[in-house]
C-alpha cells in the first residue's frame, strides 16, 4: 500500500527546520499496534512529512494525537476521504455525542486539507470548496442538533422534516468566505441567523423571538466550545442588520425595513457572498431574492457611485518611495493585500452588476474573469490580480496552518517567518522574502491606478476603513500614528455613526457624505496637536445636529472651515459645548462677512429697531447675541481679532442690545400707564461701562432719570416719577436677563448705583449728583470712573447726564486719605474675596483687580486738577503716563501687566468659561495662551505671569501708598 497524496510533498517543501520535532513525531506514530501498510505508507511519506511537522506545530499535534487520522489520510484518496468526512459530520446531527465528534472531523478535515495543499494534489478552489463544504456541513448539523434539543425540550413543536429543515422558517445564510466557498484554513465563518416568526413552530405559550435566538445560541456554543479535541467554528453574527442593537436571530420584518431604510453600500457588497447554507433553505433563497433590489440596483445616483467607491479608496495606497516591509505585513488588509483585490472587485460589482447580471459571482477570481470579459479591467491588471490572489490566499493558508489562528500577518522575526517560506516550498528566506515583496507591490501598484484623479479617503498616516463590523487592524494603527490614544473607541463611534446611529447619517444620502467626511474629521483633529479632545467634542457636536446632510455638505464644501471648527473645539472646551448645544450657530461661518474686522461690522441695532414687542425683541436679542458671541469667539481662537478688540466687540454688542430693549421698554410701560413728561438714560459701569467685556462677564447698570415739569405724575395712572422710571428699570432688567425660548442673554447687577441694593432701582439725576457729591464711598467712586451712558430717551439727556458723572468724578479728593482708603478696600476685598488660583485674572495679586483700582485711583485724586478721565483701563493708563499723573515705571508695569492678563483673561472665558486651570487642558489651547502671551510655550507663560503680576503688585503699592 503505497500512500497517495504525500509523495508529491517532497519537491515543494523546504528543508527541515528542527529535526529533534520531526523525529518526535515520527516515534509517536510508530507503534507495535500498526500494520505494516501503515508503515510502509509511512516510511515512503516521510521525507516529505518531516519538513511539515517540524515547521507547523499544529499539523504535527494532529497526526501525533491521532495516528490513525494520518494513516486514513495517508492511505486513502484525498476526495474520497472528504466524502467520507462530509458523510460523517451529517450523521453527528442524529448521534449522541454528535457534539463532540464534530470537533474530531474538523481535525480530520483540517490534516486532509493541508497535506493535500502541501503536496500540491488540491488547487487552491479544491482547498476552499473543501473547507466550506464541512463548515456547511457542521453548521447543518449544529442545527439540527439545536433543533431536536428544543424539541425534546418542550420549546418547539416536532417539525416534519421536508424542506423546511429541522427548524422551519429559520435559516443560516453563509456570509464572507463561507458564502463563496472561499473558506480559510483557520477561518470563523460569517453567518446571520433569519427567521419567520408565523412559521417557525414554537410550542404553545413560546415566543418564536426566545426559541430563534435559543436556538442560534445553542448553535454558536456547539461550533466555537473548545475542549480537549479542539473547536469546530468561530462564530461571527455581526454581518446581521445594526449587531449592536438586534438580537443574534433576526425576524424577516425586521431585516427587510432595515435593509430598506438604512442598508449601507458596504453591507450591499457583503451579500454578494450571501447563500442559503443550513435550515429552511428554501425560505432563504426567496429572502435573498427578495433582497435582490437592495444588493442588486439598476439605477445608481453620483452619490450612491462615489460612496461605492469610497469603500475602496479608504485604503491607503502606497507611493513608491513608502517602504512595504514584507516582515510582520499582513496578508489580508495590509497595502498590496487580499482586501484591495477583494474590494476592487467587489465595489465593481456593486456599480455594475445591477445591469450586467453576469458580474454577479460571488467568488473573486470568477467575478475578476467576469469584470475582465465584459472589458471593464484590462487583462494584464486581471492577470496581476489573479495571480497575486491565488498567492497571497496560499501564503494565507500557510501561515494558519503553524498553529490553527485566525491571523493573516506573517511574522516579524526571521525564524518564525522561515517556518511559513519552508511550508511555501522556498529553501531561502530571502527568496521568500522578495517574493511577497513582489506581489504586495504589483497588487498595491494596481491598486493606486483605479484612484487617479480621486478625492483620497485615505490618510497620509495609513488606512482609514469604517466599512464592515469589524475594527480594521491597519485602521486602528493609522489611527494610533495620528495620535489617539483610544483607537479602538474612535473606530467603534465613526462606524456606529456609518450605522445611522445619529441623526446626521440617519438617511442614505447622510451616510454618503458620511463616508467623505469622516478622514478629514480624523486628520483635522490629529492637526489640532489635542486629537482626543478635538474628537470627543466634535462627536458631540455631531450627535446633535439634525440637519446632518447641509452641514455634511457645507463642511466637505468648505474643508478650512471644517479645519477651523475642529480647531477651536480642540482649542476651546465651554465653546465645543455652546456649538453642541446649538449647532445652528454654524449657520453664522456662511456670512462672507464673518471675519471681517470686528468694529467693521454692524451690531443687531437695526433688527431690534423694527421690533415694538417686547417679548420678540428678546428673542431677537438673544438669538443675535449668541450669533455674534460665536462670531466673535471664533475669530479671537482663529487669531483674528486681539483681546483688545474682543473687549470692544463685546461692549458694542451690549450696548446695541441695551438701546434696542431700553426702547422697547420704554414702550411697553408707556403703553401701560402712558407717555411721562422727562427723560431717562442707562449707564453702564465695569466691564461693560470700560468697554473690556468678556463673554462671562454680567452687566453692571444704573438708570437715571430727570421729569421734565414738576408735576410728580403722569397723566393715566396715576404713577409718579420714581415708579414710572422703576418699572421701566424692572422692565429693562427683565428684558436683559429673563430666560427666553432663546435661551439666555446677561445677568444684570444694579448694585453699583447710588445706596446699592438699598437705594430705589432708578436714580433721579439730581439724587445722583446729590449723592456722590456727599455720601459715596472711595469705591463707588472707583466704579464711577467706568461709567458710560449707552442709552438716553434724548441725546441732551444723555450728553447732560455724562457731564453730570463727569463732574462728580472731578470733585477734589484728599490723596492720602482716598490712597488709604483704597489700600483698605483692597485687602477687605481679598480677605472676603480670595483669588481661586494662579489663573484667577481677576483677583491674583498683581491681577487686574489691583490694575484697574491703582489706575482709578490716580484718576480721581487727579481729575480736580484737570487729570484724565478714560473708562478703559488700558485708556487710562496711556493717558496717565502722556500727563505724568504718576510713577512712570509704575505705570509701565501695570500696562504691560493688563494687556498680558486681558489677553488671557479674554481666550480662558471663552475657552474655559473662565473657571478652569488650563495647565490640565489638551496642548493645544496650553500653546494657544503661550502664543497670545508671547512665549514659546506654557512653562514660559507662566514664568511671565508670575514676573509681571510681581511687578504690577509693587506698582499698586507705590501708586496707593500714603
Amino acid at each position: 500500500m503505497r500512500p497517495h497524496a504525500l509523495y508529491q510533498i517532497i519537491a515543494p517543501c523546504g528543508p527541515i527546520l528542527d529535526a529533534g520535532a520531526a523525529r518526535r513525531v515520527l516515534d509517536a506514530l510508530q507503534g507495535p499496534s500498526l500494520d505494516e501498510g501503515w508503515s510502509q505508507a509511512l516510511k515512503t511519506a516521510w521525507p516529505a512529512l518531516a519538513p511539515v511537522f517540524a515547521a507547523s506545530p499544529y499539523l504535527a499535534g494532529l497526526s501525533r494525537r491521532a495516528p490513525a487520522r494520518l494513516a486514513r489520510v495517508l492511505t486513502n484518496d484525498p476526495a474520497s476521504g472528504l466524502s467520507d468526512i462530509l458523510k460523517a459530520t451529517k450523521a453527528c446531527a442524529a448521534e449522541p455525542g454528535g457534539e463532540g465528534r464534530l470537533r474530531q472531523l474538523k481535525g480530520d478535515v483540517h490534516l486532509l486539507t493541508a497535506l493535500a495543499d502541501l503536496g500540491g494534489v488540491w488547487n487552491l478552489d479544491t482547498v476552499t470548496l473543501s473547507l466550506t463544504r464541512f463548515a456547511d456541513a457542521a453548521l447543518s448539523a449544529a442545527l439540527a442538533i439545536a433543533a431536536r434539543e428544543a424539541v425534546s425540550g418542550g420549546r418547539m413543536v416536532q417539525p416534519p422534516f421536508a424542506d423546511g429543515g429541522p427548524a422551519p422558517g429559520l435559516f443560516c445564510l453563509a456570509m464572507g468566505k463561507q458564502g463563496a466557498f472561499e473558506l480559510n484554513y483557520s477561518s470563523d465563518i460569517d453567518i446571520i441567523v433569519f427567521y419567520d416568526g408565523a412559521v417557525l413552530p414554537a410550542a404553545p405559550g413560546i415566543e418564536s423571538s426566545g426559541l430563534a435566538i435559543s436556538i442560534a445560541e445553542r448553535i454558536i456554543d456547539i461550533l466555537q466550545t473548545r475542549t480537549a479535541d479542539g473547536y469546530v467554528f468561530r462564530v461571527d453574527l455581526r454581518l446581521r442588520p445594526d449587531p449592536a442593537s438586534t438580537a443574534l436571530a433576526v425576524p424577516l420584518a425586521e431585516a427587510f425595513n432595515y435593509y430598506e431604510s438604512v442598508g449601507q453600500n458596504w453591507e450591499r457588497a457583503a451579500f454578494i457572498k450571501a447563500r442559503p447554507a443550513a435550515g429552511d433553505l428554501p425560505q432563504a433563497r426567496l429572502f435573498l431574492d427578495e433582497l435582490a433590489p437592495f444588493i442588486w440596483r439598476r439605477n445608481l445616483d453620483f452619490a450612491a457611485i462615489a460612496d461605492i467607491h469610497a469603500i475602496k479608496r479608504q485604503i491607503h495606497v502606497h507611493k513608491v518611495d513608502e517602504r512595504l516591509s514584507v516582515k510582520g505585513a499582513d496578508l489580508k488588509l495590509g497595502a498590496g493585500g487580499i482586501r484591495e483585490i477583494e474590494f476592487f472587485v467587489q465595489t465593481q460589482q456593486l456599480i455594475l452588476g445591477g445591469r450586467q447580471r453576469d458580474l454577479r459571482s460571488p467568488r473573486t477570481l470568477d467575478a475578476l474573469a467576469a469584470l475582465r470579459a465584459a472589458g471593464h479591467v484590462a487583462d494584464d491588471v486581471a492577470a496581476d490580480l489573479a495571480g497575486a490572489y491565488t498567492t497571497l490566499r496560499g501564503l494565507e493558508h500557510r501561515i494558519q496552518m503553524i498553529e490553527d489562528e485566525q491571523t493573516h500577518r506573517l511574522p516579524i522575526s526571521d525564524p518564525e517567518r522561515r517556518r511559513i517560506a519552508v511550508l511555501a516550498g522556498f529553501g531561502r528566506l530571502a527568496r521568500f522574502d522578495a517574493m511577497v515583496d513582489k506581489t504586495l507591490r504589483r497588487v498595491n501598484r494596481r491598486y493606486g491606478e483605479l484612484f487617479a484623479g480621486e478625492e483620497a479617503l485615505s490618510s497620509a498616516f495609513g488606512s482609514l476603513v469604517f466599512t464592515g463590523v469589524d475594527d480594521d487592524p491597519e485602521t486602528l494603527t493609522t489611527l494610533r500614528s495620528m495620535g489617539f490614544s483610544d483607537p479602538l473607541a474612535v473606530s467603534r463611534a465613526i462606524r456606529g455613526w456609518h450605522h445611522g446611529h445619529l441623526g446626521a447619517t440617519r438617511s442614505a444620502r447622510g451616510r454618503e457624505l458620511f463616508t467623505r467626511l469622516a478622514p478629514r474629521v480624523l486628520e483635522a483633529a490629529s492637526a489640532t496637536g489635542a486629537p482626543d479632545e478635538a474628537f470627543q467634542r466634535f462627536a458631540e457636536f455631531f450627535g446633535g445636529l439634525t440637519l446632518g446632510v447641509q452641514v455634511q455638505s457645507m463642511f466637505l464644501a468648505k474643508p478650512r472651515l471644517l479645519e477651523l471648527v475642529v480647531r477651536i473645539m480642540a482649542h476651546a472646551p465651554q465653546f465645543a459645548r455652546t456649538l453642541a448645544r446649538r449647532p445652528a450657530a454654524l449657520d453664522a461661518l456662511l456670512d462672507p462677512a464673518f471675519f471681517a474686522p470686528l468694529d467693521s461690522v454692524d451690531g443687531p441695532g437695526e433688527t431690534l429697531a423694527g421690533e415694538d414687542d417686547l417679548e420678540g425683541a428678546m428673542n431677537l436679542a438673544r438669538r443675535a447675541h449668541r450669533e455674534r458671541v460665536f462670531q466673535i469667539g471664533v475669530q479671537l481662537l482663529a487669531g483674528a481679532a486681539d483681546a483688545r478688540a474682543v473687549g470692544g466687540a463685546l461692549a458694542d454688542l451690549a450696548e446695541d442690545l441695551i438701546k434696542g430693549l431700553a426702547r422697547v421698554s420704554l414702550i411697553t410701560v408707556e403703553a401701560a400707564a402712558g407717555a411721562f413728561a422727562g427723560d431717562v438714560a442707562v449707564v453702564a459701569l465695569g466691564k461693560c461701562g470700560s468697554r473690556e467685556m468678556t463673554v462671562t462677564s454680567d452687566l453692571d447698570l444704573m438708570t437715571v432719570y430727570r421729569p421734565v415739569s414738576t408735576s410728580s405724575a403722569s397723566a393715566i395712572k396715576g404713577w409718579s416719577a420714581d415708579t414710572f422710571y422703576a418699572r421701566f428699570t424692572q422692565r429693562l432688567i427683565s428684558a436683559l436677563s429673563a430666560p427666553t425660548a432663546e435661551g439666555g442673554l446677561y445677568e444684570v447687577d444694579l448694585r453699583l448705583r447710588p445706596s446699592g441694593a438699598k437705594g430705589p432701582v432708578a436714580v433721579s439725576l439730581a439724587a445722583l449728583e446729590s449723592y456722590y457729591a456727599s455720601e459715596a464711598e472711595a469705591w463707588e467712586l472707583l466704579a464711577l470712573t467706568r461709567a458710560r451712558v449707552v442709552w438716553a430717551s434724548s441725546p441732551a439727556f444723555g450728553a447732560l447726564a455724562a457731564r453730570t458723572v463727569e463732574r462728580a468724578l472731578r470733585r477734589p479728593r484728599d490723596r492720602n486719605r482716598t490712597a488709604k482708603a483704597v489700600r483698605e478696600m483692597r485687602a477687605l476685598m481679598a480677605q472676603e474675596r480670595p483669588h481661586s488660583g494662579f489663573w484667577d485674572m481677576k483677583l491674583s495679586p498683581g491681577g487686574l483687580v489691583d490694575i484697574e483700582f491703582a489706575a482709578q485711583h490716580l484718576q480721581i485724586v487727579a481729575a480736580s486738577e484737570g487729570g484724565p478721565l478714560r473708562q478703559n483701563t488700558g485708556d487710562a493708563l496711556a493717558a496717565l503716563s502722556s500727563a505724568r499723573r504718576g510713577p512712570q515705571r509704575a505705570l509701565d508695569c501695570l500696562a504691560d501687566a493688563w494687556r498680558l492678563q486681558q489677553d488671557l483673561s479674554q481666550l480662558l472665558n471663552i475657552a474655559l468659561d473662565g473657571g478652569a486651570d488650563p495647565s490640565h487642558e489638551p496642548r493645544a489651547l496650553r500653546s494657544l495662551l503661550a502664543r497670545a502671551g508671547g512665549v514659546r510655550d506654557f512653562r514660559s507663560l507662566k514664568t511671565k505671569l508670575t514676573r509681571m503680576r510681581k511687578a504690577a503688585r509693587l506698582a499698586f503699592d507705590d501708586i496707593v501708598a500714603a
